[in-house]
């Protein structure tokens, strides 16, 4: 039931079916470049003649029209702006007007596009509808989960290797909820560098190092239990921090803990032993988690295994003389461009031992050389923007011109999240409630059939419900969460689409997608099925643009409108077309194959 498209989860072979048909649909077994690319060649070679520019150079201004729900729309357009001289000026919209008409009128129809007209500053093009109809269906049929992947907009943009860091919880506490947004993009953000080519590696970079690990130290020694420590490791350590942090306003404790921690640094065996109990039992938690969200990493580093080699970076700016000390004996290092110390970042501590950032210059450092990386990743909450900002800056300062290579993609607070029993801390609880409203709303539901595992089928569902809720926006904005929006069977919401998909998958379980290698495409010539047939026009355009600023909200929102292009058949109306042979049972089926 649950089969998301590539980018959102994970990636799924193609289930195109290959032949020769018999309703004028002829399915060959190689195939060209992607459908919207064939018809964008073949536009832009007729325009390059009248505008006496190379075609390759107006491939990107020719654009697939959105579908409306208002009126019928030309398959592509031209913005007249994106290919004259006068673009950089301010050119009047009565002009651009005028330039669109007559360029229109200088082009002619051909085999390939029906009609030509001008629109406001555009020329818009519409693709024969009988080419249209066959020409998507043997490039969705052909392509499968790949269809728009293989579109030349890509031809430009080179295979790299890339390196992203998410998620990155704190060793020993619970996987908090900010750390949710951290993962699902992340996520996202690889899942989609996958499905283009690159070759990618995850990296769930933990907090498991400092000042924190001496107090939950002394606290485990003083209010530890093996016992929960083995059963709920995280929950059990997270009691522990509780209540060790209202006792740290001892100066004893204190003490204790600096001494914990100095023990950890110096790598007292014992004391060594304990912390690494902490984080093995907390990533074998951790990984259970992910599991439940469909989430993997190829590793598991953290601060710790940067230590030592933070302590090379501070001796690496010491000798490129950008380590400045203060009065106070701690270390920074000036950003300010007249080099007044108006912006500065502090790398060490008043006795020599490292910070977070300096931790995370020697992780930089690191994976450079371990995977050679072309692009390297940041994906954490927006309140760490100067921390990156500070962080790219220093590394260029040391000489590394990669660090221009390296992003931080950067995401807004989620605000209203609650559970039945109150403010959500953990993730845990989301996920647990998740299922709970799914389970609740499925038991309520008169369309809901049996299901063999409803537990399973709740939690996915709910996850995508959560997912897509959370990708309708910027990222980098805020939002107010709500449960009954997001869990909503019937609108724009992650439940409605796994519904439309469950439908049409029925209908491909009942029937077999074999009917699509024998489809007359008279039968794609309604207005309806010319609206999704333009829509999946766009979908390379659509990935394009979410490859570009790496926003999901692209991907979701071409599939919210697709999902909103089919007008799902009844069980009467598809035993009516499996009589009749009306050729909607095929266009039905085409419907579920053009579905991700």
């Amino acid at each position: 039931m649950v089969r998301p498209s590539p980018p959102l989860g994970g990636r799924n072979g193609g289930r195109g079916g290959r032949g020769r048909g018999r309703g004028g649909c002829d399915l060959p077994p190689g195939g060209a470049a992607m459908a919207a690319c064939s018809f964008r060649r073949s536009i832009a070679s007729q325009l390059s003649k009248v505008l006496d520019l190379p075609p390759e150079n107006l491939i990107k201004s020719i654009s697939a029209v959105p579908v409306s729900k208002k009126r019928q729309v030309a398959d592509f357009q031209l913005s007249i702006a994106s290919v004259t001289e006068d673009s950089s000026r301010n050119c009047l919209a009565q002009d651009l007007q005028l330039q669109a008409q007559k360029l229109a009128e200088r082009l002619k129809c051909d085999a390939v596009v029906s009609e030509i007209s001008a629109g406001p500053g555009t020329v818009n093009f519409t693709i024969n509808r009988e080419l249209l109809a066959k020409t998507v269906l043997q490039q969705v049929l052909k392509d499968g989960s790949e269809y728009g992947v293989k579109s030349e907009l890509f031809s430009t943009v080179p295979r790299q290797k890339a390196v992203i860091e998410f998620s990155s919880p704190n060793i020993a506490k619970k996987f908090h909820i900010g750390h949710l947004r951290s993962t699902i993009v992340g996520n996202f953000i690889a899942n989609l560098k996958v499905a283009l080519g690159h070759e990618v590696t995850r990296i769930n970079y933990l907090g498991d190092w400092g000042m924190q690990f001496g107090l939950l130290g002394v606290g485990f020694q003083r209010f530890g239990n093996k016992e929960k420590l083995k059963s709920s490791p995280l929950q059990h350590l997270f009691e522990v921090y509780v209540q060790i942090n209202k006792a740290a306003e001892d100066e004893n404790t204190k003490e204790l803990a600096k001494d914990f921690f100095r023990k950890l640094e110096e790598h007292d065996e014992q004391t060594l032993s304990l912390w690494k109990q902490f984080r093995d039992l907390s990533i074998k938690e951790y990984i259970q988690i992910y599991k439940r969200l469909g989430v993997h990493f190829d590793e598991y580093s953290g601060e710790s295994f940067y230590q030592e080699k933070s302590q090379e970076v501070l001796k690496m700016l010491e000798d490129k003389g950008l380590l400045q000390k203060t009065t106070k004996g701690t270390g920074i290092v000036d950003l300010s461009e007249k080099k007044d110390l108006s912006s500065f970042s502090t790398v060490m501590r008043s006795d020599g031992t490292s910070l977070y950032i300096t931790r995370d210059l020697a992780a930089a450092i690191d994976r450079m050389n371990k995977h050679s990386w072309d692009t390297m990743i940041y994906v954490t909450d927006k309140s760490q923007s100067n921390h990156f900002q500070h962080l790219f800056q220093i590394l260029k300062l040391m000489g590394y011109d990669w660090a221009e290579r390296c992003q931080h993609v950067s995401f807004g607070l989620v605000q209203g999240m609650k559970t039945r029993r109150g403010e959500v801390i953990f993730l845990e609880d989301v996920l647990n409630e998740v299922r709970s409203r799914m389970l609740q709303n499925m038991a309520s539901a008169k369309t809901t059939k049996e299901i063999e595992d409803p537990m399973e089928t709740a939690e996915k569902v709910g996850l995508a419900a959560l997912i897509i809720q959370d990708f309708r926006g910027l990222l980098s904005s805020d939002y107010q969460f709500s449960w009954d929006r997001a869990l909503q069977s019937r609108g724009d919401t992650g439940v409605f689409l796994q519904y439309t998909h469950a439908r049409l998958h029925s209908l491909e379980q009942m029937h077999g997608n074999k009917q699509l290698t024998d489809v007359n495409v008279a039968c794609l010539q309604e207005p309806d099925a010319i609206s999704v047939l333009q829509h999946l026009l766009r979908y390379d355009e659509v990935l394009y643009r979410s490859s570009q600023d790496l926003q999901p909200k692209h991907i979701v929102s071409y599939l919210l409108t697709l999902r909103l292009q089919k007008n799902m058949p009844s069980l009467s109306q598809v035993e009516e077309a499996v009589g009749k042979k009306t050729g909607m049972l095929q266009w039905w089926l085409f419907q579920f194959c053009c579905f991700p």
